[in-house]
């Protein structure tokens, strides 16, 4: 089967000439920027979407294509909620099939006390939301999950949960984005920002200067370097994920599952795509040394394997090599790397395929087709940047989504067009904001 990424090799499909002024700049085409491009401009405001590569090349095509509530952090899963209505909505809303949700529910199981411990904090959340997650027994998996093997202490089920299907259904949203009257351009990085009087005047792009007086980061993996070249502290560090796809099989396991050490969702395609799902693996860089105090809680409460690699490659975000500040004048690094695309983890391919005919014989017979891998952008407590820069008014991010961002973008997307048109958003958005790693707040890790 022909491999299904977006890289650098794939065709441009928007090139919108550069507007002289809009109201909002959005730097960066994955699905936060992409939903937050198409609800401005729903409501009124013109747009500029700027993707230095393609839209959704890196991770927002890259991820596993959950919509997933369960097991949110508190404070994400009244957004994730409202995602998963909008998900629901969307294909209709905007004529787009790509961007069909399918209703699966999903699946958590547990051989230890301490991983169905989790899952009963969580519960009481969901209760609390009215979620209709339910806890599982052994008897319970036996009997609605037979071909899942393993000693199963309990599970929990959340049936409203689903999947899409990344790499079609952000480009999807970018067409709709582009029928409401926001302008595209691929290929277009974002330098910096222009300043006058210490206000946010524009922007400078590769291709030109831009007027606005807003802007939106949603830049993933490289909005800290971004931030930094402006001179703002932005906290976090890039996690490389590796998945892999299987070949099609006529067998159906039901909902999106996660298992100890292997996960997978039942693509369109009639294949499933499936991942170890237990280890992170961080090239260090600078920011390492100068971030990893603030991380400290996050690497202890995780029970993935982290893999420290030395060096990454000089492209990549944040490398050795990689420069720290750079004019509106001069090449930045996000025209040196315009789609991100790291070799998938040999570590996790060979799990996979250790791990597959023990766990899931009936997928391990079809074998797997291709594997690749992601860049994730994790904060020091695994919720993301959502709202204004508390040092630079107008300035807005909506970043740091630390692997749970396809499912909770088109959310994102909504409240970032009502703050950055004035509006009241409807959540309480205080876990998200943009200093709570310099105030003297505990940090306090979410579920990664």
């Amino acid at each position: 089967m022909p491999s299904s990424m977006i890289t650098d090799a794939s065709p441009i499909q928007f090139s919108d000439p550069l507007p002289d002024e809009v109201d909002v700049v959005v730097i960066g085409g994955g699905v936060a920027g992409t939903s937050t491009a198409y609800f401005l401009a729903e409501n009124g405001s013109r747009v500029l979407l700027c993707e230095k590569g393609r839209i959704a090349g890196e991770q927002s095509s890259r991820n596993w294509g959950w919509v997933r509530q369960q097991g949110r952090d508190w404070a994400e899963l009244p957004i994730m909620m409202e995602s998963n209505r909008i998900w629901h909505s969307l294909a209709e809303r905007t004529g787009e099939p790509d961007l069909a949700f399918t209703e699966t529910g999903c699946l958590n199981l547990a051989e230890s006390e301490a991983a169905l411990a989790k899952y009963c904090e969580f519960h009481e959340i969901a209760t609390q939301h009215q979620l209709g997650t339910r806890m599982l027994s052994p008897e319970d998996i036996a009997r609605d999950y037979p071909d899942i093997k393993g000693n199963w202490v309990g599970g929990m089920v959340t049936a409203t949960d689903g999947k899409g299907e990344p790499f079609v259904a952000v480009p999807a949203l970018a067409r709709a984005a582009q029928r409401s009257g926001v302008a595209i351009a691929e290929g277009c990085a974002v330098r910096t920002v222009d300043l006058e009087g210490g206000k946010i005047a524009g922007v400078f792009t590769e291709k030109g200067r831009v007027r606005c007086k807003q802007i939106v980061l949603c830049g993933g993996a490289w909005s800290t370097f971004f931030a930094a070249n402006m001179g703002l502290s932005l906290p976090q560090l890039a996690v490389r994920s590796s998945v892999a796809r299987t070949n099609p099989t006529e067998f159906d396991y039901g909902p999106n599952i996660s298992t100890p050490g292997l996960t997978l969702r039942r693509r369109s395609d009639g294949g499933y795509t499936i991942t170890s799902g237990d280890i992170a693996e961080h090239f260090i860089s600078p920011n390492s040394f100068k971030w990893m105090p603030k991380y400290r809680k996050l690497l202890q409460k995780s029970a993935k394997d982290v893999k420290l690699i030395p060096m990454a490659p000089k492209t990549y975000p944040g490398s050795w090599g990689m420069p720290r500040k750079w004019s509106a004048d001069e090449q930045s690094p996000f025209e040196r790397q315009r789609v991100l695309n790291p070799d998938p983890s040999a570590t996790v391919v060979h799990r996979i395929n250790e791990r597959l005919p023990k766990r899931f014989p009936k997928i391990a017979e079809v074998g797997l087709a291709e594997a690749w891998a992601g860049m994730i952008d994790v904060t020091p407590d695994a919720v993301p940047y959502i709202g204004e820069d508390h040092r630079m008014p107008g300035l807005f991010y909506a970043t740091g989504l630390s692997g749970h961002g396809f499912g909770i973008g088109p959310a994102v997307g909504r409240i970032m067009a009502d703050l950055v048109q004035g509006r009241d958003s409807g959540h309480d958005l205080s876990r998200f904001r943009t200093n709570r790693f310099f105030d003297g707040s505990t940090i306090e890790p979410g579920p990664y």
